[in-house]
């Protein structure tokens, strides 16, 4: 127990928020909701950028690191809500997004801080390659009239990118996330880490220190400040290079990465409906280190990127979900949420939301998928699925026995009741049926196997395991048998069960 509650992020239940979409009465209004991510279950609330900014990335851009956007209120508002959430049990972690800062930051125009930022006399060709957002942009660089130079931006024009090998930069950075925390933050979401650690200039890398000896600093500086902070890591690259971000030994640099690879596998078996794709996926995927973790979701506030697919992949989940140019992204991702790609079709979102609980790492909920919340495709690009939270929806489904919100809340008192999910080592399971992703995760003697159906037809596998199954959900045992107990499974059925030693 008492090494369980030191890291208590392996078993947490996260929920991702934008204050402005989720209230439209901003720190107070979401205060007065946070009842309902109490009910749902929810451990940790991530909280969106809410900083002051101009508006231009929903919040991204960013021109006061140390403030509230007075749209959304005050510092005070801000504490009240972390307070409230901490009287219930949860705890708070918030955007640090440190790569760039908004051009109407007042750094990016006092030249004694010009050095606090990335310059060129000419766009330099063998520097940062890439570009983010080639809808918008053509250039990682961009002129200043001002300064009579280049600045460098990974993302928007109007966003330049801090030049963080400048040792006053850190030190910066150390400040702004030991404001946050004094006023009650349990860890940061870190945006944008491979760019953040980027040696921008390939002729001077060599002198420079090595990047993630900046990254350990942050990490034993949050430790410092407080023992049961964390950093979650946006790193979407491939797991082997993903694994470096960890840091050595028992993990000394981010605390938690998101597992973009098993989510792009996921929609990809999921398009096939078939499992390979997935246990594929977590069979490759490395075991992170002793106090690290995987943090596992569905969808994000970006678009649902497909980038780690090769181009015939990618185009077999856009033919099934994201048919229409319109419902696509970058030409890598689509900005849909979950219903809509599925049509709505309630068995399959409620067993692709059970494999979110079951897969091996800390479950990562976007604000509205209790609900069902689905896209709005009028809205440019990303926004599509940065809509207001429907409260009216939330209300009719808080006491519908049959609806998702019910159904997610008993995903979450299951897992509870399941800690091998969160703690144990995990191994897929042969049923004799592609279309069946079957997995079994055990711990202290403990096992749990979970069974998902990922096609319209039913189907009948032997699970294998010597002892007595017992339905999660039901609490009925299953018959045991030497060659493994026979499980039916509806359409898109699921089915979690504990393993008992005869």
């Amino acid at each position: 127990m008492i090494r369980t509650s030191d890291v208590w992020w392996k078993n947490a239940v996260l929920y991702c928020l934008d204050v402005e979409t989720f209230s439209d009465q901003g720190f107070r209004g979401a205060t007065e909701r946070i009842d309902h991510l109490h009910a749902l279950g929810v451990t940790c609330v991530w909280l969106m950028p809410f900083y002051p900014t101009p508006e231009r990335d929903d919040g991204y851009d960013i021109t006061d690191f140390y403030g509230v956007d007075p749209r959304l209120g005050s510092l005070g508002d801000f504490v009240e809500f972390v307070r409230a959430a901490r009287d219930r049990g949860m705890r708070v972690i918030a955007d640090l997004v440190v790569n760039h800062t908004s051009d109407e930051h007042p750094w990016f125009h006092d030249p004694s801080k010009r050095d606090w930022y990335v310059w060129a006399d000419e766009p330099q060709e063998d520097g940062p390659q890439g570009i983010t957002f080639p809808d918008k942009e053509n250039s990682l660089w961009e002129y200043s009239e001002e300064v009579g130079k280049y600045y460098l931006h990974r993302f928007y024009k109007h966003q330049p990118d801090l030049n963080v090998t400048n040792p006053e930069v850190r030190d910066e950075i150390a400040r702004i996330m030991g404001f946050w925390m004094e006023l009650g933050l349990s860890g940061f979401r870190v945006d944008a880490v491979p760019f953040l650690l980027e040696q921008n200039d390939p002729m001077d890398a060599a002198s420079l220190p090595d990047p993630h000896d900046y990254l350990t600093d942050l990490r034993a500086f949050l430790n410092r400040r407080n023992g049961e902070g964390v950093l979650l890591g946006e790193v979407n690259l491939p797991y082997k290079d993903t694994m470096a971000f960890y840091g050595q030994g028992v993990g000394d640099e981010l605390t938690m990465c998101f597992d973009f690879v098993g989510m792009q596998a996921m929609y990809l078996a999921l398009a096939r409906k078939s499992s390979g794709p997935l246990a594929k996926a977590l069979q490759e995927r490395p075991d992170p280190p002793r106090d690290g973790h995987w943090a596992t979701f569905v969808r994000n506030h970006d678009e649902l990127t497909l980038d780690k697919l090769p181009l015939d992949e990618r185009q077999e989940v856009f033919d099934a979900f994201g048919p229409d140019p319109d419902m696509q992204l970058f030409g890598r991702g689509l900005r849909r949420r979950l219903p809509g790609m599925l049509d709505g079709d309630q068995r399959r979102i409620r067993m692709v939301y059970s494999l979110l609980f079951t897969l091996p790492g800390t479950p990562v909920l976007f604000y509205g998928e209790e609900i069902g919340l689905e896209e709005d495709l009028s809205l440019e690009g990303r926004m599509a699925v940065r809509v207001p939270m429907d409260w009216d929806a939330a209300g009719e489904q808080r006491h519908d026995p049959d609806s998702l919100l019910t159904w997610m809340r008993r995903l979450v008192e299951c897992y509870r009741e399941c800690p091998e999910l969160a703690w144990g080592a995990v191994q897929v399971l042969d049923v004799g049926d592609p279309t069946v992703f079957a997995h079994r995760a055990e711990c202290d003697g403990g096992a749990v196997i979970a069974v998902h159906n990922f096609t319209d037809q039913e189907v009948t596998v032997r699970v294998p395991g010597e002892g007595k199954l017992t339905d999660v959900f039901t609490g009925r045992d299953l018959k045991p048998a030497k060659i493994g107990a026979k499980v039916d499974l509806a359409p898109y059925d699921c089915r979690w069960f504990r393993l008992k030693s005869e």
